[in-house]
């Protein structure tokens, strides 16, 4: 295995984890439900473990929550612009809406972010205006995502030559392939 390349891959995830302004702070999650339209969004990386599990926060009734249920494969993608470095990785998903570790993490969400998991409707439901959005105070949707990785692509765009690498993991290791570009 590129152990350099795995070192940085890991470096950058956990980073855009713990410091607000790295720009895999916010990645691209996709999702494919049984209607089999592939459905993109923006989520915040909230936590990237030892094993590279990582996690997000999410609203219970998201249509994410939704497709992962019919369907936990999932991708995400992370783009560095200053470094011209793009990460992929391909998951499978687990839904976390009870327990011990919920808990402590929605202690640990500010204040003003809680309201996100408190609306009265689903996201994305219709509403009249925006101002007509209601919140509970008693109840919250809050839940975790956890995504365990099996593949990651590593994509580094630079001259001469572009570097693509690809790690694939084999029951608890990980192997590498370098990739055409």
């Amino acid at each position: 295995m590129n152990t350099i390349l795995w070192k940085e891959i890991t470096k950058e995830l956990r980073n855009g984890a713990t410091e607000k302004a790295h720009p895999f702070r916010y990645c691209t999650m996709a999702t494919v439900g049984l209607e089999r339209m592939p459905r993109l969004r923006t989520v915040v990386l909230r936590k990237v473990s030892r094993n590279l599990n990582i996690s997000i926060y999410t609203d219970q009734r998201s249509k994410k929550i939704l497709h992962i249920k019919e369907n936990n494969r999932v991708s995400l993608l992370f783009y560095h612009p200053k470094k011209l470095v793009q990460i992929k990785i391909e998951g499978l998903a687990d839904i976390h809406t009870k327990g011990e570790i919920l808990e402590k993490y929605w202690k640990e969400v500010q204040p003003g972010s809680r309201k996100d998991y408190t609306t009265s409707v689903a996201p994305g439901s219709d509403i009249s205006n925006p101002d007509a959005v209601e919140y509970l105070e008693d109840k919250n949707y809050f839940c975790i995502v956890e995504i365990e990785p099996f593949k990651i692509e590593y994509l580094k765009l630079q001259r001469p030559n572009h570097l693509r690498i690809k790690f694939s993991k084999i029951n608890d290791s990980w192997k590498s392939d370098f990739l055409v570009p």
